[in-house]
């Protein structure tokens, strides 16, 4: 999720000399990357939208849902505005409150959002009559100013609000918008980036503003409440407070639009706080109405336990869904069940409401890579999980604590108790990193002042000693610097990259070395989308059931045990828990879900595939080129109007011969499948030598309804793709154009039914070199009368010499030759007619 800064809040960390856009380049400049600067009241005019002044509410004469506002605006006298808006209708019976009532006023010609549009154009204030009684402008709401989407009625400014001052002025602000790559916690909150802003502008950091709590002692068993850890693995810290003697209504005004602005709704006064303090320090927290809890027993203590869940427990969240967990998930319980999701979300059964008067605040520090597993097996993300999922800082838990037990008693009129919660078993420490000055000038290759490096690295909040080498001790948010080449680039990165002169390197450039495997993976991808087919990227990590679905055309016949995957330890869905052994799977899935838009597919993938060594801890990778047609040969065009044939076996064939012609490999050959994943009859084995590169045919009809695929042919293949670089010929074979006239016959054989075409094929070329250039199977028949298990298959070829014009009579003799081996080797007979 981004995190949205508002500059004026910002400002009360840090002061900020230079304009928003200055400010955005130079932390984009230091590593964070501002997407958006947003400015707030940009079209707000100054001298028309104001903070106005209600002074009186009166009914419309001819309007029931309508009322006369006065409003002082600050001009020279008071202005008629018509408006329907519930919350300033009622004061037409109940009177005028007793404080101002304040309101953003947009006079004649002031450009606003159309409330009634829906779509965010923008409209231009005229001088109107509403119902007979001229309208002299408009009282706002949230959406027409382009705050929120609210406009159920006008935004009621706080009675302090200077009447006539700019809009711009008083509402008016810049939010920068960051997409921080990384798990850098203390960069997600605007203390954090404050923090940053005031190391790389000079600026003193002012940390006061939250650092406060009063009076209270910390203690592992406040008499209020009993903690229990029993896994402090998962949860480092855990802090409890309680607020007592409170009243929930509404936030202040100021922090409504801080959460707004950031992107956070407002609720009531205690969530409004949490997730206040959340934003500010980066810091979750979580407040339970306290008389809620229950303790072990009739009458006992409240009790919080941070324990594994069970298999199959339930509970129902803030949002209303029901969820379940498993044992591997972390919940917050009290002496009757599931109260929370540990670093996600609350449950129903311990929510605050306005009747609440007692709240008990949580801030614990919880094991990220489980919050992380539990978020996205449960589809649930929240602000406080991305937070949590970045492994953040068990030190920030009492002081966010004590920032928001202090700002509900502020507000909420409530009292917090003087003790404190809080277990914290495993305390952490961080030891001090020496840094020489000359390696901070060898890795940045400038020179930095020692005092720049002092400086910068104090401003982060590092603890320096000064000495030969620097001792420095990182802060416990900083969790990422682990060594001195951290340090240098926190050194490199607040100095400026941009400051570091541009040099052209003093070394000769090394030898450049080509990949052959990258170069010829490139050729194969380049091939296959000549061919038309489309590149995907499917995952390596699978679900063992959908591979075992390519067994389905031979049930039975799957030898693929269970010692012959590639298992995933710790997998984040029980589903994909194996490492692929083949890539058709993944393209099958993605064939599914792409036959629901387009009636025709046709893909291809590289990658790897993994299969377990007996006796070695790493499995082979080796790779495989996979690829799949199906549906209408040709696309949908007015050319071929009618004529929508699928893709078939000599689709799925020719691709395949396209990319051994384009990879120069001679030495191919086609054999009978036996793969279970395929169609009898309509499958062939590619073979390289003596060596087989894999299968290619139409899927088993049994295969494609397993994977949910229509009832229309499939066809797909799966090479080894290391095999076919061993074959790869990257110098080009031309052979030279005769000259000559070509000389072209038709020949037909008779031989057994169970003789490949191909074998005769290829006798038939050996036999007649060099006269003979090429030999094309084109016709296949068979008939009872060719003799019983007998078939005819019939070639056309072509006789060519480099020298001279052929003659019949040298023609006849190639022929012959050939039709006495064949009859020789393979008992073929020459049909009659040649």
């Amino acid at each position: 999720m981004p995190l949205r800064v508002p500059l004026k809040w910002l400002a009360e960390y840090v002061d900020i000399d230079r304009s928003p856009a200055e400010l955005a380049e130079r932390l984009t400049l230091a590593g964070l990357e501002v997407e958006t600067v947003t400015a707030i009241g940009e079209t707000w005019h100054r001298d028309k939208i104001v903070v106005g002044h209600v002074l009186n509410v009166a009914a419309h004469p001819d309007a029931d849902r309508l009322c006369l506002a006065t409003v002082d605006h600050g001009g020279a006298r008071p202005l008629t505005v018509v408006t329907g808006a519930p919350n300033v209708l009622r004061y037409v019976n109940e009177g005028m409150p007793a404080e101002p009532l304040k309101a953003p006023f947009a006079g004649v010609g002031a450009v606003l959002i159309d409330g009634h549009a829906g779509d965010g154009r923008l409209i231009k204030l005229k001088p109107t009559k509403i119902r007979g009684v001229p309208s002299e402008g408009m009282i706002c709401s949230e959406m027409e100013l382009g705050l929120s989407k609210e406009h159920e009625g006008i935004l009621i400014l706080p009675p302090d609000a200077p009447t006539g001052t700019p809009l711009v002025d008083y509402l008016g602000d810049h939010v920068l918008e960051f997409d921080i790559k990384g798990g850098f916690a203390h960069l997600h909150s605007v203390y954090g980036i404050a923090r940053e802003t005031a190391a790389l502008t000079g600026k003193p950091l002012h940390g006061e503003v939250w650092r406060s709590g009063g009076e209270g002692q910390s203690t592992p068993t406040p008499g209020y409440v009993t903690l229990e850890l029993p896994h402090p693995e998962l949860c480092a810290r855990y802090v409890a407070l309680l607020v007592e003697g409170i009243v929930v209504g509404a936030s202040p005004f100021w922090m409504q639009q801080r959460l707004n602005q950031a992107g956070m709704r407002p609720i009531n006064a205690v969530v409004d706080v949490t997730n206040y303090v959340m934003l500010e320090m980066g810091q979750p927290i979580h407040a339970f109405d306290y008389h809620t809890l229950r303790g072990e027993g009739e009458g006992g203590k409240p009790l919080v336990r941070v324990r594994r869940a069970r298999a199959g427990e339930t509970m129902h969240t803030l949002d209303g869904a029901q969820r379940t967990f498993d044992e591997q998930m972390l919940l917050i319980t009290d002496g009757g069940g599931a109260i929370a999701i540990a670093g996600l979300m609350g449950g129903q059964n311990s929510e605050v409401s306005d009747t609440t008067t007692h709240v008990l605040l949580e801030s614990a520090n919880f094991e990220f890579l489980n919050i992380r597993r539990t978020g996205q097996l449960l589809k649930l993300r929240t602000e406080a999980g991305d937070r949590f999922g970045k492994d953040l800082d068990p030190q920030q838990c009492l002081p966010a604590a004590l920032r928001a037990a202090a700002l509900i008693a502020e507000i909420c009129g409530g009292r917090v108790h003087p003790e404190y919660g809080d277990l914290y078993p495993r305390p952490r420490g961080r030891e001090a990193i020496p840094l020489d000055v000359a390696f901070v000038h060898g890795l940045l290759g400038v020179q930095v002042p020692r005092e720049e490096i002092v400086r910068v690295l104090e401003s982060l909040e590092f603890h320096v000693d000064a000495g030969d080498p620097l001792q420095v001790t990182p802060p416990s948010h900083r969790k990422d610097v682990t060594m001195a080449a951290d340090l240098v680039e926190e050194v490199g990165r607040i100095h400026g990259y941009d400051r570091m002169p541009h040099t052209l390197i003093e070394d000769a450039l090394p030898p450049q070395r080509r990949n052959r495997v990258l170069d010829g993976t490139a050729r194969i991808g380049d091939l296959l989308i000549g061919s038309g087919l489309d590149e995907v990227i499917t995952y390596s990590i699978i679900s063992r059931a959908d591979e075992m679905k390519l067994a389905a055309g031979h049930p039975g016949e799957d030898d693929t045990a269970l010692d012959q995957w590639v298992a995933i330890v710790n997998p984040l869905d029980g589903d994909r828990a194996h490492m692929r052994r083949s890539i058709l799977p993944g393209l099958l899935n993605t064939t599914r879900a792409n036959l629901r838009f387009q009636p025709r597919v046709a893909i291809f993938e590289t990658g790897a595939v993994f299969h377990p060594r007996a006796g070695q801890e790493l499995p082979d990778e080796p790779r495989k080129v996979a690829a799949l047609l199906t549906g209408a040969r040709d696309p949908a065009s007015w050319l071929a109007a009618g004529e929508d044939a699928p893709f078939g076996f000599y689709d799925i064939k020719g691709v395949a011969e396209s990319l051994l012609a384009g990879l120069e490999i001679s030495a191919a050959r086609w054999e009978r499948s036996d793969d279970p994943a395929h169609h009898p009859g309509r499958s062939a084995r590619l073979m390289l030598g003596d060596r087989a590169a894999g299968h290619l045919g139409e899927l088993h009809p049994r295969v494609t309804a397993a994977f949910d695929l229509p009832p229309q042919p499939v066809c797909v293949l799966e090479l080894d793709l290391d095999l076919l670089l061993e074959h790869w010929r990257e110098d080009r074979k031309m052979d030279p154009i005769s000259p000559q006239p070509p000389v072209y016959e038709d020949v037909a054989f008779i031989v057994d039914a169970a003789l490949p075409a191909e074998r005769v094929a290829a006798m038939i070329a050996q036999t007649g070199r060099p006269l003979l250039k090429s030999v094309a199977l084109f016709d296949h028949y068979r008939d009872e009368k060719l003799g019983q298990n007998k078939k005819s298959l019939a070639y056309a070829l072509t006789y060519q010499a480099d020298d001279r014009t052929l003659t019949d009579k040298e023609v006849a003799k190639v022929r012959n030759k050939i039709a006495k081996r064949l009859e020789k080797e393979l008992g073929a007979v020459l049909r009659s007619g040649q």
